[in-house]
């Protein structure tokens, strides 16, 4: 006396759920995002450098460019590598694969001797590379403008 099994009751049937359950999606791509967020401003060059300050309007480029610091003991980094300079212009050729519009920031630091940094934009100047800027920090109040 438990079931009827009549004409009037169907049994009931289980059908796959179709839908995706995305939930577990969001909360992963929420956590990288912020993962990318801290570790993005941690990716610029590591080497430190005391910049010169200027008056001079920020740059702003689509490519990020290559970046070659001169530390204030006078040695040579390409990106966060040290290179010697009778090694820079082939390491720049090798990164740049031969294309002399490449973009190049040269970065020296304030205490450095001025005779080192011009030997270096000379030497990557001397090398085919016509697009070297020198880069520098924005004074303070010209940062809070912004």
């Amino acid at each position: 006396m438990g079931r009827a099994s009549g004409p009037g009751h169907r049994r009931r049937t289980y059908q796959p759920m179709s839908e995706i359950n995305v939930t577990p999606f969001v909360d992963v791509m929420l956590v990288l995002l912020i993962v990318f967020m801290v570790t993005a401003p941690l990716l610029t060059v590591g080497v430190p450098v005391d910049l010169p300050k200027t008056e001079a309007k920020a740059i702003a480029e689509a490519e990020e460019p290559l970046v070659i610091s001169v530390n204030a003991e006078g040695q040579i980094f390409v990106q966060d590598t040290e290179v010697e300079i009778e090694n820079l212009v082939p390491r720049l050729r090798a990164i740049t694969q031969n294309k002399a519009d490449t973009r190049i920031y040269l970065r020296g630091d304030r205490n450095i001797d001025y005779g080192r940094v011009m030997e270096v934009m000379g030497t990557v100047n001397f090398a085919g590379f016509s697009r070297v800027a020198l880069v520098a920090e924005l004074p303070k109040r010209a940062k809070n403008k912004n």
